[in-house]
């Protein structure tokens, strides 16, 4: 016994910032941001928290699944950027729901949210749960250097949500760290204590581009092709790819060292969402739903890197 979706939610703030905009508030272009990366605007948050629209994200997610707050067995937020450290995000989408289920976070970068399907897979397979929620959430705006024009184009706010309910829809799976801040790192900002000594970089998101290309493009490749020999699938039986949105020439790049997969197949919408962490997923797996795109019986694979640095993918039928 593993799971199945029931449903999907996702939420996006309405304040947009195009290229054009941000060209005007740092050295760069709309030309140079979609030949690096492939943004053409991104959802910045103004009066929104996280909390805000990861439970926004959650409540389409029920509705979408014909399921209640009272319902659910279990809340798995996924963030880097939750509002608080204690209570975490979780804790404060059941407060917000009305939900009476055990919640906690996991911080596990942009596959965060497929670290929480694995991990609800786990509370299936033992039968505790019958209905849970994985919802991820990230308020990236508010962890970037906006002076720094090779980090503040790429990222974006938002959030997405899946409703699971017992099944044997979650087919395969693969989850990989390398541990070390060396290439992406994201500080806290512990400044109270009097007595640490010790100088702390600015609590932004700091990436060496190069290095995160190469650990991208080969992660998904190698889970890609990992989760479908688990599962059994050949590329053609692949309905659609749902890769992690943070940088077009890696999705490009992916598809092209995976010709079994026909690369219409990988899906896309990091022109108009950029880089959303681990709320990458959910967002363009909710769109692909709602859209038509995946039907059931689909096979879908679905695949993420980020900081750890980690690295998952999974299939799942639709």
């Amino acid at each position: 016994m593993s799971f199945q979706i029931l449903g999907t939610g996702s939420f996006l703030p309405e304040k947009v910032i195009t290229n054009e905009e941000l060209s005007r508030m740092v050295d760069t272009s709309d030309e140079w941001i979609t030949k690096r990366v492939g943004v053409k605007e991104r959802h910045v948050c103004t009066t929104e928290s996280n909390t805000d629209m990861a439970a926004a994200a959650a409540a389409r997610a029920l509705e979408s699944a014909g399921v209640s707050a009272s319902e659910l067995d279990l809340i798995l937020g996924a963030s880097v950027s939750a509002d608080s450290i204690s209570p975490g995000m979780a804790s404060m989408v059941q407060n917000k729901l009305g939900a009476k289920c055990p919640a906690f976070d996991i911080n596990a970068a942009c596959p965060g949210f497929l670290f929480g399907l694995e991990i609800a897979a786990g509370f299936f397979s033992r039968g505790t749960v019958k209905k849970a929620l994985v919802v991820s959430s990230e308020r990236m705006s508010g962890l970037i250097d906006w002076t720094d024009r090779s980090t503040c184009c790429i990222f974006g706010d938002g959030a997405g949500a899946a409703v699971l309910g017992q099944g044997d829809s979650y087919l395969a799976s693969e989850l990989h760290t390398q541990g070390g801040n060396d290439v992406i790192d994201i500080p806290t900002g512990w400044g109270n204590s009097p007595f640490y000594q010790v100088e702390q970089n600015k609590s932004c998101v700091h990436m060496k581009g190069q290095e995160t290309y190469k650990f991208a493009v080969t992660s998904m490749v190698n889970d890609i092709r990992s989760v479908m020999k688990q599962a059994g699938i050949s590329g053609e039986q692949v309905s659609v790819v749902i890769p992690h949105q943070a940088n077009l020439r890696i999705i490009n790049e992916a598809a092209r060292r995976l010709p079994e997969i026909a690369a219409e197949k990988f899906l896309v919408n990091i022109q108009e969402v950029g880089n959303t962490s681990s709320a990458s997923e959910p967002i363009l797996l909710d769109k692909a739903a709602r859209s038509g795109l995946i039907k059931p019986g689909d096979y879908v694979v679905m695949a993420a890197f980020g900081g750890g640095l980690s690295s998952a993918a999974c299939v799942i039928r639709w």
